[in-house]
Parts: structure tokens; sequence; C-alpha cells
């Protein structure tokens, strides 16, 4: 009982802790976008203050929609976010609930917010949400390949463990992986996977307010898109933390090590702003050629050429 009120309590504090640095950033994000378009952009409490509000609106529920599926996927995506961002918060802190395979389950598990964004719009019986649930599934097949991919060089540069325990232990004998010339390309190639994870620009065609009104988010209002839009600002706090983490030589959460961990994820953000403001939106189409057809052959390139390095003895391959 005392473990589970410990887990418990892990839980609600990961959940906060990463719903406010979500907001904080997401704030950030607007007002970075705001000045580069000349414009002088929200106060710092605005995506505290819109989360607010939503959840005192009324929830409206189309007639043709299956509620149970629509009004339950939101929540569903919400748990799994809190759930992975708990794994890396407790690992960070050093509070011992790593096992075997936790790097695959905190993937798998950051997959269903994405997952749950095609079932729900898809149960609206709206024919824009039905467009959208088909982009966002589409858009999830294209980016998971070369992110796993990049994934797997972090895992041979560190000794081939499934822990993040380990993947964190062998960056600091062996330096960062990010060091290495296939660390480097992987990098950037998960940094370009949870720009489209997160449905930001160039890849926010699954939502597309010019051609869908919204899409995948149109039928929702009320305390479900407030969920919707905490998760994505969560995954906006939680995915940086998973590039540190396993990239950039972790998180270390003592003394200095506080200010390094907040540099290594603000460059992260400022990258992701950067991409969001400086590219065009894609279609569809042109998103899944890119990922299967660029970006997987590069992450596999990095791939081989992390196995050769590691084979041969040469760290910075």
């Amino acid at each position: 009982m005392r473990e589970m009120g410990l887990a418990l309590l892990v839980l609600f504090g990961a959940t906060l802790a990463t719903a406010v640095l979500g907001l904080i950033t997401r704030f950030i994000d607007r007002k970075v976008t705001a000045r580069v378009q000349w414009r002088v952009g929200p106060p710092w409490y605005q995506t505290f203050a819109d989360i607010l509000k939503l959840l005192g609106k009324e929830t409206l529920v189309p007639g043709l929609a299956k509620g149970t599926l629509f009004l339950a996927s939101p929540v569903l995506g919400f748990a799994a976010t809190s759930v992975g961002a708990t794994m890396l918060w407790s690992h960070a802190l050093g509070l011992g609930f790593a096992f075997f395979g936790d790097i695959i389950v905190l993937v798998y598990v950051l997959t269903i917010p994405s997952l749950m964004l095609v079932l729900g719009p898809a149960s609206s019986g709206s024919p824009y949400g039905a467009v959208g649930a088909s982009r966002e599934m589409k858009l999830l097949l294209g980016y998971e390949l070369p992110f796993v991919l990049a994934l797997a060089v972090a895992l041979i540069h560190t000794g081939g463990s499934l822990r993040i325990e380990d993947i964190v232990a062998g960056q600091a004998r062996h330096g960062a992986v990010i060091g290495s010339v296939s660390g480097v390309v992987a990098a950037l190639v998960s940094l370009v996977c949870i720009q489209a994870k997160m449905g930001l620009v160039p890849f926010d065609m699954a939502e597309a307010e010019t051609e869908l009104m919204g899409g995948i988010l149109v039928e929702y209002s009320g305390p479900p898109l407030a969920v919707i839009l905490l998760t994505r600002a969560m995954l906006y706090a939680a995915l940086p933390m998973l590039l540190v983490t396993v990239f950039l030589g972790g998180i270390d959460l003592r003394g200095l090590g506080i200010v390094w961990a907040l540099l290594k994820y603000l460059a992260i953000v400022v990258l992701m702003v950067l991409m969001r403001n400086t590219n065009p939106r894609l279609r569809i189409d042109q998103a899944v050629r890119f990922f299967w057809g660029v970006l997987a052959p590069i992450a596999l390139a990095a791939v081989a050429l992390a196995a050769y390095g590691r084979a041969r003895g040469i760290p910075w391959l």
C-alpha cells in the first residue's frame, strides 16, 4: 500500500509539473511566433487562462457521434501522457522506478495520444473530423519508423540496453550520444519526428484550420477540448525531455545540473519554434514521402554507422 501511495503521489506530481512546464513552453512558442509576425503576443498567463476557460464551458456532443469513444479518447490520451511524463521525471529524480524495457514502454505510451486523436475525431460523425483523423493516422505511420530507428542509434551507442537508466549511465561514461556523427543525425531526425508527433507546422495537416476548420478538433468543445490542449502542452514538455534524456546526456536535477538540463531543454524548444515559423504546411502525401523516403533512409544509415563504429571501437562514429 505504501508503494502504491508513493507511485500515485509521483504520478500526480509529475503530471502537474509537466502540465505547468508545457503551458509555459507553449506560451514561449506563442510569444516568439507573435514577435516573428510583428505582433505583441499573449500575456504570460494566457495558456493557463485558455484551459481554465474551456473547463467552464459546456460540452457539446454531435448527434452522429459515438459518444463514449468520442469523450473517452481525450482522457485516455491525457492519461498516457501523464504516465510517460512520470517515467521521465521519476528517472530524472532518481526515484528508482526503472525496469527492463522501460524505453520501449515509454515510446509506445507516448504514441497513445496520437492514436486517441485518430479514434476520437473518427467517431465524431463529422466529415472534417474524419478527414483530420485519416491524416493523423497517415502521419503517425510516417514518422514512427524514422523515430524508432533514431532511438536505436542511442541504444547502440550506450551498449544496447533497453533501460533508460543504462542509457543515461552509458552517456555519463562515454559522452553524450549527440557527440558522435550518427548521434547528431539521429537527434535531428528525432527532432523532426517529435514536431510531427505534436502536430506543429509544417506537420499540422490533421488540424489545418484554413482547410478543415480544425480537423481533428472541430467537434470538440468545453472540458474535452481543454484536455486535448493540455495533453498537447504536456507533450511539449515530455518529448523534449525524452530527447535530452536519450541524446544529450540525461537530466540531472541536482545543483548546477538543473541549469544545464534547462539549457538543453530550451535548445530543443528553440529549434522546434524555429522550424514552426520558417516552414509552410506540407500536404499529407508530401509528409509521408518525406518520412519514408528521406528521414527513414537517413536514420537507417545512422544506425549502420553507429553499429560499425561500435564494432570497430570508433566512438565518434
